[in-house]
């Protein structure tokens, strides 16, 4: 295993800038924190990317490296390592991490250099990656919720980045809140892994679980303890990546600073549910109605989170929900078996959401800070750059041949169409819908940025609109290149070897990781078959981007005309516009009540009467009794010396009475 011995440093280096920035970054100044930022995430992923070409040159199944540094925790029978796990699975994210998160930590110098906060704002960035990093490489279940934690905590900390603001301080408590939702559930199914099988070492517990009797104990609503644990890991999903009905937070997360919406909110942090789920293949695969419930999660998520982007007028908003539908996307795939079109979704999603939110970044900062799309319009010329990498990524997006995003998504909806799980033609359906509204929403999204005049009405704005410097530019073309090209790691089965497929074949499912989803349920598509799939894919979207350019730029009139229409229409308008009043529909459920319990019963009753009555009641005694001890103190001779007489005659009476 030469060459992979110190793995450790790739998640330990970022800590390290973490630790630097945190404590001398304010004294030492920009260059510093530039310095230690991006020299460690950029040693990182050097280190990364020569482990992943050593891990490319084994045989596949030597390759899985597991590196125990030390032993973390020893009570009883209960033992947690904290080691290092190394294999296709976690090499993938491992590099998705680091490279993207690099090209990030280069936009961030340039679009955050004026903010006052710049060693904080790295700091925390940096922490996240180690966290992330953490996630992905620890060899078992704890240190995997820790790092879960760790991304949670960083992502509260850079939501809330600019704290003086109430909206963006609220949104990092939204965050955190609806996160530990989630992570509740995660740690009930950890526990609940240990109580059965005796281990949370993955290779412990994947290797036991197929055939261990706790697990496999069935009743009449199937193998019970499996599928209770996997829900219970999949509620820890829903919440880290944002699906129903814990999604609520994402939209609101882009309070934060552009580059932290396009790393954790876009390329890595939510898709930590899906290398969760991916990862506990074996475990899924046991439980069946649990994988019926992650596809129609997936799948109504894809639609519902999609349609909310329609007529949102903030460009980081519509981004915001495109991410919620396209890990929607995700979860489907791994409902239906297709982990590999999971990760490899993720993947070319990394790429092409990076680029999309950094994009918005440029056109914000070009903007002088403006975020509503209908003061944008005819950027294309001012921001060459930007607009020309935006275009390939929203491309890529709506699934558009050759670009990335076609391969990933046409994978998951034949994986769909040709599964074996109950409800698949209906979960492809959803998703073929979710595919054209995508379309609608992201050209609509392009064309009024980018097509047409500029509509802003501030005249400063109009004086400064500027393309934006090449350290911002120049990750955007890296990014948009791997958009392009970055969908050739998957290519039909038809057409030529899946090389993504083949490579994580050792740790994913074998009849999970043999290409399509659907060859991997037994299936094997002719070429006919299979471009016949493709065309209808490349209609759907083709469709969605042709109905958006007639209302967007060919008559953007006749949307206003459509919306402001009464009847039907304007009522669904209003209610996606609105996004379903489900935070209201939340609010009224759980939130006021929860505020009217805890002002009444538990301020006004138990902390004002309970708690705050027995102090204040204690202290009203000593005071009374205080008051009484206090009338003895007269301060004049004679009594005292009456009380010493009368105490002296006491003394003898009660001698002459004991003797």
């Amino acid at each position: 295993m030469q060459g992979l011995e110190n793995i450790w440093w790739v998640p330990i280096l970022p800590l390290i800038g973490a630790v630097m920035n945190g404590l001398l970054g304010y004294r030492m100044g920009k260059g510093w924190t530039t310095f230690w930022a991006l020299g460690t995430t950029g040693l990182s992923f050097l280190i990364a990317l020569a482990a992943f070409i050593n891990l490319l040159g084994m045989q596949p199944g030597a390759r899985i490296f597991e590196k125990v540094l030390f032993v973390w925790i020893q009570a009883g029978s209960f033992t947690a390592e904290a080691g290092i796990q190394i294999d296709p699975l976690s090499g993938v994210f491992m590099l998705i991490v680091t490279g993207v998160g690099f090209l990030i930590h280069v936009y961030s110098v340039g679009y955050m250099g004026h903010e006052d906060g710049y060693p904080r704002f790295f700091c925390y960035l940096n922490l996240f990656m180690f966290s992330m990093l953490l996630l992905v490489l620890g060899n078992n279940f704890l240190l995997m919720f820790i790092g879960w934690e760790g991304v949670g905590l960083c992502s509260y900390l850079l939501i809330g980045y600019y704290y003086q603001k109430d909206s963006a301080a609220d949104a990092g408590k939204k965050a955190f809140v609806m996160n530990r939702i989630g992570d509740f559930g995660f740690l009930l199914a950890i526990m609940w892994i240990f109580w059965v099988i005796g281990s949370i070492d993955y290779t412990t517990v994947f290797a036991a679980a197929p055939h261990h009797e706790g697990l496999l104990r069935v009743t009449k609503y199937g193998p019970m303890v499996v599928t209770c644990i996997t829900l219970l890991l999949f509620l820890g999903a829903t919440g880290k990546s944002a699906q129903i009905p814990l999604y609520t937070w994402l939209p609101d997360a882009m309070e934060g600073p552009t580059p932290v919406s396009a790393l954790i909110h876009a390329a890595t942090m939510v898709t930590a549910g899906v290398y969760m789920v991916a990862r506990c293949n074996v475990l899924f695969n046991m439980a069946p109605t649990t994988m019926i419930v992650v596809a129609a999660v997936g799948a109504v998520t894809a639609i519902f989170a999609a349609t909310m982007g329609l007529y949102q007028n903030d460009i980081k908003r519509v981004l915001a929900y495109s991410t919620v539908s396209q890990l929607g996307y995700m979860f489907l795939a791994c409902g239906v078996g297709a982990y590999v079109a999971a990760v490899f979704h993720v993947m070319t999603h990394a790429f092409f959401k990076a680029c999309l939110f950094l994009g918005s970044g440029s056109v914000i900062h070009g903007m002088s800070g403006e975020q509503d799309m209908r003061q944008m319009g005819g950027l294309a010329k001012k921001m060459p750059y930007t607009h020309m990498t935006f275009f390939i990524s929203t491309l890529a997006i709506a699934g558009i041949p050759i670009f990335a995003g076609f391969f990933s998504k046409d994978e998951i909806l034949l994986s769909a169409y040709m599964g074996h799980t109950p409800g698949h033609i209906f979960f492809w359906i959803l998703a073929t819908i979710a595919a054209f509204v995508t379309a609608f929403y992201m050209f609509r999204l392009y064309y009024m940025t980018f097509s047409g005049q500029l509509r802003a009405q501030d005249h400063h704005v109009r004086d400064h609109v500027h393309e934006s410097p090449f350290v911002m530019t120049v990750p955007l073309m890296i990014l948009a290149f791997l958009a392009t090209v970055g969908g050739f790691l998957g290519l039909p089965s038809a057409l030529a070897p899946h090389v993504l497929a083949d490579f994580l074949a050792p740790v994913l499912n074998p009849a999970a990781a043999g290409g399509h989803g659907a060859a991997a349920e037994g299936h094997h598509l002719s070429w006919q078959m299979e471009a016949g799939f493709m065309a209808f894919s490349v209609a759907v979207a083709a469709l969605g981007i042709f109905t958006a350019r007639y209302f967007y730029e060919v008559r953007p009139e006749a949307a206003e005309d459509l919306a402001k229409k009464e009847g039907p229409i304007h009522t669904v308008y209003v209610t996606i516009q609105n996004k379903y009043y489900v935070d209201e529909i939340y609010d009224f459920i759980f939130t006021n009540p929860i505020v009217a319990f805890s002002r009444r019963a538990l301020w006004k009753f138990f902390d004002v009467k309970i708690v705050d009555g027995t102090v204040n009641g204690v202290a009203d005694f000593i005071m009374d009794l205080g008051g009484l001890i206090r009338g003895t103190q007269t301060g004049l001779v004679r009594n005292y010396a009456t009380v010493m007489a009368l105490g002296c005659l006491i003394l003898v009476w009660a001698w002459i009475k004991l003797w």
